[in-house]
Order: structure tokens, then sequence, then C-alpha cells
């Protein structure tokens, strides 16, 4: 099989840039799935019923949109049912290392590092944050040099403190986002992550960590609020998900690549965890793919 790549972005923004904007007014969403290096804060106004794609979520948007995204996040809006003729968006990429780590490690910046960690899976910001933060948004275009970056920031931390953010994607569509305090459960899903396409037992996971098979249910279900099988699960369906939007690979042939041991087994899964098949999972994504 060959695999079909979603587009990766080179975006303009070069080392030598704090941040670049973007900002226009279209009647259309024309550019295809991608992905890149620098986080993206998308701004999109009068855009009712337009389709948002982030990871291995798909959604109709509201009248308004703010979405911040991180690194190498497939993520993408398209047209769908939009009639608007005058759709306004607003785009601001940054590089991943605009903060430094040790900067955001400071008490005051906590906000903003948790926020920026979230943004992994893409985070969806509340009406009300975009009703507070549109205007500035709007008009940091009008801002230059210093000013420009402290209003960024400023921006950054007012979204990091807002109410009712929402989690798009899954954490384990990307991968390795295992981020547990115990190290026991760190290093069960590391090997769950390294091993999905394999038979994994509760057995060999609990044997890895030191703990017998009893204790070791209890305490995962404690620090994830999953079952074993429901964490293996979801991660096999992480991996699928991107198979199914990255690769051209069969149905079944997927099945049996992420460890499940039958097509209806995963069908059922998928379903009940995805609210869709597999098959219509993919065909939502159907023309908006670029093959490259």
């Amino acid at each position: 099989m060959t695999d079909t790549n979603i587009l990766r972005e080179i975006t303009p923004l070069t080392q030598s840039d704090c941040f670049m904007i973007f900002s226009r007014t279209k009647n259309k969403f024309d550019f295809p799935l991608h992905y890149h290096e620098e986080f993206e804060l998308n701004l999109i106004l009068n855009a009712k019923g337009a389709q948002r794609i982030v990871g291995d979520h798909i959604d109709s948007i509201d009248e308004h949109e703010l979405v911040l995204v991180g690194p190498n996040l497939n993520h993408g809006w398209f047209t769908h049912e939009c009639t608007s003729p005058e759709i306004t968006e607003v785009t601001i990429q940054f590089h991943k290392d605009l903060f430094d780590d040790k900067l955001l490690r400071k008490n005051q910046l906590r906000f903003m590092r948790s926020m920026f960690e979230n943004a992994a899976n893409g985070i969806l910001f509340s009406q009300e944050t975009i009703r507070t933060l549109a205007p500035r948004l709007l008009s940091l275009n009008q801002q230059s040099g210093f000013d420009s970056v402290l209003e960024l920031m400023s921006i950054l931390h007012d979204l990091s403190i807002s109410r009712n953010m929402r989690l798009l994607s899954d954490t384990t569509f990307h991968k390795g986002l295992f981020n547990y305090s115990s190290r026991r459960i760190e290093k069960a899903f590391e090997y769950m992550n390294n091993n999905y396409d394999k038979q994994v037992s509760l057995t060999d996971v609990a044997k890895l960590v030191n703990m017998t098979e009893v204790s070791f249910s209890r305490f995962i279900k404690k620090c994830t609020g999953n079952t074993f099988i429901d964490s293996l699960n979801e991660i096999r369906l992480g991996h699928a998900c991107r198979m199914l939007v990255n690769t051209s690979y069969a149905i079944a042939e997927i099945s049996y690549k992420c460890g499940f041991n039958n097509i209806s087994n995963f069908n059922r899964i998928f379903k009940k965890k995805k609210g869709c098949t597999p098959k219509s999972f993919r065909e939502s994504l159907s023309g908006v793919r670029t093959f490259i």
C-alpha cells in the first residue's frame, strides 16, 4: 500500500521572527488538511456550518471560533455547510521554542505551560473568551515591534487562564503524549504504545512494573479512570485513526496492524469511542487529504 500523507506546511515564519499573523476575509476555506512545526492560534468569524478537523476530532463550528493547535498536529477548516459570503480569519503562528522551557516553569507562567502542553490535542476556547479577546486579536496586526510581542504574550496568558476551554483530539492520536505522575504508569503506557500492534496481556504489563495483575488493574484504574483493556484499546484506536488519515490501507488491514483480533471487534470499539464507523471516519476526510 502507498502512504498518503497530509500536507506538511512550510510556513513563512523564520527563526528571526517571534511570530507571524495573517488576517484575511474570504468566502470559502480552500487550504488542505495539514500540519507544521509551529503553534497556531486561529480566530474565525462568521463561518457557521464550516467544518473543523483537528487530529481525530471532526465537528461543525459555530458562528465564531478560536482554536490553539500545537506543533505537528493535523488540522484544517473546510467550507462544508457554510454559506457566509464574508468569513474573517486571523491566524497567528509562533515557534514552539518562543518561550523557553525554564521560563515556562516559573510560577507566574504555569498556566501558559499547561495550555501549551494541552495544545498538543488542540484547544477550543469558549464563546465568552472569543467575545473578550477577538477585538485584541483583530487589532494585533496594527501593532509592531516589541509592543506586538508583549500584546501576544498578554493574549496567550489571558487565554491560559480562561474558563471552559475544551480539548479536541484524543491524546492517543498524538504519539507519545502520556504524562501521568506515576513512573509505573508511564512505563506501562510506553510499553503498550510501543507494542500496540502485538498481543499485549495484563500479565506482561503487570510483570513489567513489578506488580501483581490484581494490584496493577486497580492501580491503572485509579490513575487513569480506565481499565487496562480500555487503556490499551484507546492507544490502538489512536494509531488506527492515524492510519485512516495518513494511509490508504484497507480498514481490515488497519484493524490487524493495530492489534485488534478481528474487524468486527474493531468496528464495534471504534464506533463506541468515536461515534462513527472507521469507514465513515475516513469518508468524512474524503477530498481534504493531500497526497504527496
